[in-house]
Parts: structure tokens; C-alpha cells; sequence
């Protein structure tokens, strides 16, 4: 009874107006570091994310373009829509003068880098593994046909080396363009833009402060 008794004794000695109690500093965001380029085309801006860590060579092959400003007039030349809604790709890269590429590149398989082709991914597009060069595939569908261990596949797939953050809807428009019905050869029959979408620039800008976690990362 007593120690009640000073308890109550002692709320009652306290300030009306009290402040609360501070809430606890919400933890520090670390930047991100990845970069992050801009490509200004003929129907608007889209902003890519690069995994220069996961991916240091295909990362480091596209960035040369972009440095170089060799992206600068290349062209999206491609949709799969003849492919359906479960192959969904637009397909950039150089369409002119074939010394504006640098050499070939390494193949990094998503086996050995952990991502994967998932809807905004952005993918080497490549004959062999070996061979690659300007030309870049984004996804706007999963396509885990592509990934190095997907069932059927040649074990090596399309090298994953970043991922749409900005601007689907501009995928989107490029893949919605009219397409020739008599360019293109083989599986590429039906799939030739008819104009081709120009990238006009392509610069590093600073990591959007909205951009999503995105997918291309596989889950531990």
C-alpha cells in the first residue's frame, strides 16, 4: 500500500507539460552508389541502374559507350511484339558505321553474376558468348529463357548488367511503334521498327531519389 502510495505521490509531482520522450533516429540510408545513365530518345527519357559490382564487365562495356558518347545516334531498331506478352523486348544498339564498336566482351552468365532477366532488366543481346558488343536488349516482360540455367536452354543465356528504373512507359512506346512487315530476317522478320527510335544523348545523371528496389537482383 505504501510504495502505491509514493508512486501516485510521485506521477502527481511531475510537470503538466512534459515533453515526450524523443523517438528513436531512424536509421542512416546509404546511398546509392551504382550508376545511373540517362537515355534521352526520340519518344522520351528512360534512366537505367548499371550493377558495375555483380556485373564489372558488361557494366564497365556499356559505360564505355556512354563515356565515349558512342550511344549518342544508336538506334532501338526492335520489338518482339510477334513474340507475344511472355517475350517482351526492345532491342538498341548500333545501326550504322561498325567502327563506332568497341571489341567483343567477355560473356558474364547470370549463374556467375546473380541477377536475372526479369521485366526492366537490361540484357547484352549477343550470338555466341563471346561476341558481344553495343547492342543491349530491355525487357518488359520476365524472361527467364534467358537466364544461363534455365531449362532448355544453351547454358548460357543473355548477360543481365542493370535494369529500367525510369521511364517504362517510354519502353513501352518503343515497343508499341510500327513495324515493318518486310524488314528483318529470320526470327528479326516482323520485328524491325519502321522509323527506328534514335537515342539523341546518353549521360551519367545522380541516382533518382524515387528509383525501385527493382528485380534483377536473385533472392539469397
Amino acid at each position: 500500500m505504501l510504495q502505491t502510495l509514493l508512486a501516485a505521490l510521485a506521477l502527481a509531482a511531475q510537470p503538466a507539460d512534459t515533453p515526450p520522450a524523443p523517438e528513436p533516429a531512424a536509421p542512416a540510408v546509404e546511398p546509392d552508389t551504382r550508376p545511373h545513365v540517362a537515355l534521352v530518345t526520340d519518344l522520351g527519357t528512360m534512366i537505367v541502374r548499371i550493377e558495375d559490382r555483380r556485373a564489372p564487365v558488361t557494366a564497365r562495356n556499356f559505360l564505355r559507350y556512354v563515356d565515349a558518347k558512342r550511344l549518342d545516334g544508336f538506334k532501338f531498331y526492335r520489338s518482339t511484339r510477334s513474340w507475344g506478352p511472355a517475350n517482351m523486348l526492345v532491342q538498341a544498339g548500333n545501326r550504322g558505321d561498325a567502327r563506332l564498336n568497341f571489341p567483343p566482351i567477355a560473356h558474364e552468365p547470370t549463374t556467375q553474376t546473380g541477377l536475372t532477366n526479369c521485366k526492366g532488366a537490361l540484357s547484352m543481346a549477343r550470338l555466341n558468348p563471346g561476341d558481344a558488343t553495343s547492342d543491349f536488349f530491355v525487357l518488359l516482360s520476365d524472361i527467364k529463357g534467358f537466364d544461363a540455367d534455365a531449362q532448355g536452354g544453351d547454358g548460357a543465356g543473355f548477360a543481365v548488367f542493370g535494369e529500367l528504373v525510369a521511364g517504362a512507359d517510354v519502353a513501352e512506346k518503343i515497343y508499341a511503334a510500327p513495324i515493318s512487315e518486310t524488314l528483318g530476317e529470320g526470327v528479326m522478320l516482323g520485328q524491325m521498327l519502321d522509323p527506328q527510335v534514335a537515342i539523341r544523348s546518353a549521360r551519367r545523371v545522380p541516382a533518382p531519389a524515387d528509383a525501385p528496389q527493382g528485380c534483377v537482383v536473385k533472392a539469397p
